[in-house]
């Protein structure tokens, strides 16, 4: 890299703020002092802890790549992974850098920041990935607040054989809306007409436990207001979006992929009522579809392309992978396609070249996975006995075994212990946003790991789970399962209050 590139990418690195303010602002401990303090545990609780164990290496999620700096704060997903080299740390602070920088529109005198848009969702990666964790809904609709680490997929169903054909051999895994393409983006470069913004109406959804304690869910329900080109499509599909945290996904990519496919069942021959499936998509590498493991709808096979989507898409930045300077503009936006880029020698061509796209993705690929906190508390311990017998590791599955990957011996041969099996599963009607992506239908959601989800409110400063962000704590995500995990979702309905509150308190522990 020449030194006036790496000045540049420093000087333009940007730190969120420290807080988002309003109803989505926690205290950064509140997470750790609800593990920690409390009353003595029940005489149930007890013997239920008493009935399980800490297996070796639980403690440590992400193996020997586990972080040792321990934090509850906001730093806590953007520690690099432990072991790797002197050398590799100084790639991973430079593709930090890429990460959190904002890019800005072109033409500019700083040609390797620009290039933004021409219509674009955030202006850099950590707008949606907050401090390496979790997005968020906004709190209110716009025009009081815009969206930023959230957004909604776009698609229609296959019109003709030929797309129905694309679809079939996985050369796609979706057809874009017509007009507005992939992905609603709702912020534009000066002179481009922004698509539009996403509006969320929310009613109250109460559901009553086993011991007669209310729980009010809130139940969304989506919608574009302002389109900037036309009418959508009489059949646009719409699938809410909120940015994931950033850690272990190296570690997750390692999986072998015939360990993940080895937990399939897509007819359930066991009779357990769990059928997970594989989701599979096209490789812009080999031209072939592969198993998919990323994305809400495991709907991309590797970290690599999913950094490219993710930054033509969300950014509108042209890179190796996806190098359309426009982005996700379509045929029908001929302003957006008309607009300056920011394409440069310098960045072979592109936006982003491909020493700097390698150090994101390495970056992306070393955020390490926090140590698990007071494992063997009582509590918690009896709450792992109820998680498995209730039927939660089912598709949680607890841990695996990484593979070997080149150049990166601190990723490989690890014991990791994400809770997922990045598979899909049938989640009900409740969780359906009924829009196919691949192999997925709609009603289909991938595994997500719940590794750090304790952490959440510390790093990102709220507790707002699933793939829209609609629960607002992890009792509230428990409650919305449904299709294969209903009978684990009526069994912790079922639970008493003590019971239920270990449970939820091993999860916050993770």
């Amino acid at each position: 890299m020449k030194k006036r590139d790496s000045q540049i990418l420093f000087f333009f690195a940007a730190v969120l703020p420290t807080a988002l303010g309003g109803a989505l602002a926690v205290s950064a401990q509140s997470d750790f002092v609800e593990l920690t303090n409390g009353e003595a545990p029940s005489e149930k609780i007890l013997k239920l802890a008493a009935s399980t164990t800490l297996e070796p290496g639980e403690e440590s999620p992400g193996g020997g790549a586990t972080t040792r700096r321990s934090r509850v704060n906001r730093d806590a997903f953007s520690q690099p992974s432990q072991g790797i080299s002197f050398e590799n740390e100084g790639r991973f602070r430079i593709g930090n850098s890429i990460f959190r920088k904002f890019w800005v529109t072109a033409p500019s005198s700083t040609d390797s920041s620009d290039g933004l848009g021409p219509l674009y969702n955030a202006r850099g990666c950590q707008n949606c990935h907050l401090k390496d964790g979790r997005g968020h809904p906004p709190a209110a609709n716009w025009p009081e607040e815009t969206a930023v680490s959230m957004f909604l997929r776009l698609s229609i169903p296959p019109r003709n054989e030929e797309e129905k054909r694309l679809i079939a051999e996985r050369r796609v895994n979706v057809i874009p809306e017509p007009t507005y393409g992939a992905q609603l983006q709702n912020f534009a470069v000066q002179g481009v007409p922004i698509e539009g913004h996403m509006r969320i109406d929310y009613t109250d959804k109460t559901v009553e436990l086993g011991d007669g304690t209310r729980v009010v869910l809130r139940e969304p329900k989506y919608s574009v207001v302002e389109l900037g080109y036309g009418a959508l499509h009489p059949e646009t599909m719409l699938s809410p979006r909120v940015a994931p945290q950033m850690i272990g996904l190296g570690l997750l990519e390692a999986i072998p992929e015939d360990v993940i496919r080895s937990r399939a069942d897509p007819d359930d021959r066991d009779g357990d009522g769990i059928s997970g499936r594989a989701n599979e998509a096209l490789s812009i590498d080999d031209q072939k579809a592969v198993l998919g493991r990323f994305g809400w709808k495991a709907g991309n096979p590797s970290i690599a392309q999913q950094s490219a989507e993710a930054f033509a898409g969300d950014i509108g930045i042209a890179n190796p992978l996806m190098p359309a300077a426009y982005g996700d503009c379509t045929s029908t936006q001929t302003v957006c396609l008309n607009a300056p880029n920011g394409n440069s020698a310098r960045q072979d061509g592109h936006e982003v070249g491909k020493e700097l796209f390698d150090l994101v993705v390495f970056y992306t690929q070393n955020l390490a996975v926090p140590p698990r906190r007071r494992a063997d508390d009582p509590e918690v311990l009896a709450g792992k006995s109820l998680f498995n017998t209730i039927g939660c590791a089912s598709c949680h599955v607890p841990s695996t075994m990484t593979g070997t990957v080149p150049g990166q011996p601190h990723l490989s041969n690890q014991k990791i212990w994400p809770y997922t099996d990045l598979l899909l599963h049938d989640m009900g009607e409740g969780l359906a946003d009924n829009r196919p992506e691949g192999i997925a239908n709609g009603r289909e959601w991938r595994t997500p790991p719940l590794w750090g989800i304790g952490l959440t409110g510390a790093v990102s400063r709220h507790t707002l789970l699933l793939h829209d962000g609609r629960a607002r704590n992890i009792e509230e995500a428990i409650l919305w399962h449904g299709g294969e995990a209903q009978k684990a979702r009526d069994a912790y309905a079922k639970l008493d209050a003590d019971e239920r509150a270990a449970l939820v308190k091993f999860v916050k522990s993770l």
